[in-house]
């Protein structure tokens, strides 16, 4: 099933600020949010709203979403990263709520409220040059990426083969400890990982002789990446999963492949348009010619008609880059006149006499 858009859940035009998002997230949470509203799809459309405006509200997940759909999102953001740093308190004050509606909806999105939260692995980013012609086509690259992998001699548990982990004491396994503060009629927790066994829940009395406790070692991993045609400078793509490890268990990280494509010697990209740049003696502009054209596809024979003014563009459609959502972009030709610095005499006569005849 298809996906709504972001700017309609929210029922805001695609060029909102950021005032008109927060002015319909707050209206439409009021209405939505399940601590008022007991109807069956409160509670979905609560957390629908809610994922729009985390990702509205933010710049670079905005820009992100416009170009590339919730594509780009999936792509780049785990569940967690979508709603990191995103201030709803402010908003729920704002409407009514106080710390405890807060703290319920921080714990519906992020599976807090006793549980240890997950301690993913860390994201890594590899850089890749391609040229234009491998960025038109699309290209496979195998690529070495330094990352620290789970130890095989311990699957990860920092333990000496034949012992295990023990529960840590101070936090009780929980890898989190919770510290009260009161200000007056306000209560406020935070939850805070646990110093004694650095969140992990266990403490190792033996350790690994290989991850010398670490559960973790320092590995080169070669990756196979395929780049899809399209893409352009700055573009990433994520590899789930290929980052760096987690601890204990828990899921790795993610590798960012962000793509630089190298100028090339005769065509200059404008977006998903291809710009050509050539220039003709004033003879072929104004008695028209057909000339070759460089294209990323080949060699294009193109009609330059008789009175074509310098600084004319031609348009070559389809001739252009791929595009993400599919087709293609146009190559533009652009002519403009070359003048002779040095002339014989006959071409000096020939001049004159055309100007006079003009």
């Amino acid at each position: 099933m298809s996906r709504r858009d972001y700017y309609d859940i929210l029922s805001v035009p695609r060029n909102a600020n950021k005032d008109d998002i927060k002015n319909a997230y707050r209206k439409l949470a009021l209405q939505y949010h399940p601590d008022r509203n007991k109807s069956p799809e409160a509670e979905g459309k609560f957390k629908e709203i809610s994922e729009a405006y985390a990702v509205l509200s933010d710049d670079e997940k905005r820009a992100q979403y416009d170009q590339f759909g919730h594509a780009g999102i999936d792509s780049r953001y785990s569940w967690d990263d979508l709603f990191r740093g995103v201030d709803f308190g402010e908003i729920f004050r704002d409407i009514g709520f106080g710390f405890g509606g807060f703290e319920s909806i921080f714990n519906q999105f992020f599976g807090a409220g006793g549980r240890r939260r997950v301690s993913r692995g860390t994201d890594l980013r590899y850089d890749v040059s391609i040229t234009l012609e491998e960025a038109y086509s699309g290209v496979k690259r195998e690529i070495d990426v330094p990352r620290t992998e789970l130890c095989p001699t311990c699957r990860g548990s920092g333990a000496k083969p034949g012992t295990s982990p023990k529960r840590c004491p101070r936090c009780n396994g929980a890898g989190q400890v919770q510290h009260v503060r009161e200000a007056g009629f306000a209560r406020f927790v935070s939850v805070m990982p646990c110093g004694t066994c650095r969140g992990r829940g266990t403490i190792v009395d033996t350790p690994c002789g290989e991850c010398k406790g670490t559960g973790q070692v320092r590995r080169t991993r070669r990756i196979s990446v395929k780049i899809p045609p399209g893409i352009d400078s700055g573009n990433h793509l994520r590899l789930s999963g290929e980052g760096e490890s987690g601890e204990a268990g828990e899921p790795p990280g993610d590798l960012y492949v962000v793509a630089y494509v190298k100028p090339h010697e005769l065509l200059q990209r404008d977006g998903d348009d291809l710009i050509y740049r050539t220039q003709l003696g004033f003879p072929d502009l104004a008695l028209g010619k057909e000339i070759d054209v460089p294209a990323l596809g080949g060699m294009v024979r193109v009609k330059v008609p008789a009175g074509t003014q310098s600084g004319t563009v031609l348009r070559l459609k389809g001739k252009g880059m791929p595009r993400v959502h599919g087709g293609k972009g146009d190559q533009l030709v652009e002519v403009s006149i070359r003048i002779p610095t040095k002339l014989t005499n006959r071409q000096k006569e020939l001049l004159k006499e055309f100007s006079t005849l003009e």
